[in-house]
C-alpha cells in the first residue's frame, strides 16, 4: 500500500540515534526526531514461509479493496489498493500481490504492485514492489522498486503476528532506495475514520534515512488493515481510510 513506503528518492543520509522527540505527536510540522538503524534483516528461506496470509492486522483475501483520501499542498490525493488472484514467487516464497494506485486531483502519479508473505510463526514480510511514478501520463521514475534477493535487497517484516510496543524493525531494505524503517509505539489503540471507528489497532512510527526529516504514524487495525496515516514530520497530511470493501463484494 502506498504512504507504506516513505522513500521515493536515492538520497542518502548518514544516520544514528533512535527516534525519540516525536513518539507520542500526532500533528505536522515543527518537530525534530533523531534515527537509528535496526539490524539488517537476514535473508529469507522458503521453508520459513506458508501460503497465503491469515495474520488479522493485514487481512489479503483476493478481491478486498481499501481505498484512501488525503487532502495534500498539491491537491486532492486519492489511493485505492486491490489484492489481485495469483501470487509472485520471490526467492521461492509464494507472495500474495496488492496493486495500488494514486492519483492527485484525478490524475495517474503512481502505480505499484507490492508483494507480501507470511512466515510460519504469523508474521508478515513484505518481499518486494514493483513502482512507476507517472507526470502527465508518462513514467517518470521506477525509483523504490525492489525485490528480495535481487542486487542485494532484503525483505522486511511488515507486521509482527503480536505487535509489541518496542518492536524495531526494517520493512523493506534496499540500500540508497528502499529502506523504510517501523516501530511499534502503541497497541490497542481506537481510531475513527470516514470508512469507521476500529479499536485494537497497533501504532506504527514509520521513517527512513533516506528522506531523514520525515516521520510518520500509521494505525493498522485487526480486520481491516491500515486505516489511517499521519505526516508527523515533513508534511501536515492526514491520510484516511474513505472505504473498504470486503473480497467478493
Amino acid at each position: 500500500m502506498k504512504r507504506i513506503c516513505l522513500a521515493r528518492t536515492a538520497l542518502q543520509v548518514a544516520f544514528a540515534v533512535v527516534v525519540a522527540a516525536c513518539s507520542s505527536c500526532d500533528s505536522g510540522g515543527g518537530n525534530t526526531f533523531e534515527l537509528k538503524s535496526p539490524p539488517v534483516p537476514d535473508a529469507i528461506k522458503a521453508s520459513d514461509f506458508v501460503s497465503g496470509i491469515s495474520n488479522p492486522l493485514w487481512p489479503v483475501p483476493v478481491g478486498m479493496k481499501w481505498s484512501y483520501r488525503s487532502e495534500t499542498a498539491d491537491g486532492v490525493e486519492e489511493t485505492t489498493v486491490e489484492v489481485l488472484p495469483g501470487t509472485r514467487t520471490v526467492e521461492g516464497v509464494s507472495a500474495v500481490v496488492l496493486h495500488d494506485s494514486v492519483t492527485l486531483d484525478g490524475a495517474l502519479i503512481e502505480d505499484t504492485y507490492d508483494w507480501y508473505a507470511q512466515d510460519k510463526s504469523g508474521n508478515v514480510w513484505y518481499v518486494g514492489e514493483d513502482s512507476k511514478e507517472y507526470r502527465n501520463g508518462v513514467v517518470v521514475s521506477t525509483a523504490g522498486s525492489w525485490e528480495s534477493g535481487v542486487n542485494g535487497a532484503r525483505a522486511g517484516i511488515y507486521m509482527y503476528a503480536s505487535p509489541k510496543v518496542g518492536d524495531f524493525y526494517y520493512q523493506e531494505y534496499y540500500p540508497g532506495e528502499a529502506e523504510d524503517v517501523g516501530e511499534v509505539i502503541a497497541v490497542n489503540q481506537t481510531v475513527t475514520v470516514p470508512a469507521g471507528t476500529y479499536s485494537g489497532c497497533a501504532k506504527i512510527q514509520e521513517t527512513t534515512p533516506l528522506e531523514p526529516d520525515v516521520l510518520e504514524h500509521k494505525y493498522v487495525c485487526p480486520g481491516v488493515g491500515l486505516v489511517l496515516t499521519l505526516d508527523v514530520a515533513g508534511g501536515n497530511v492526514r491520510d484516511e481510510l474513505t472505504a473498504v470493501e470486503p473480497s467478493g463484494s
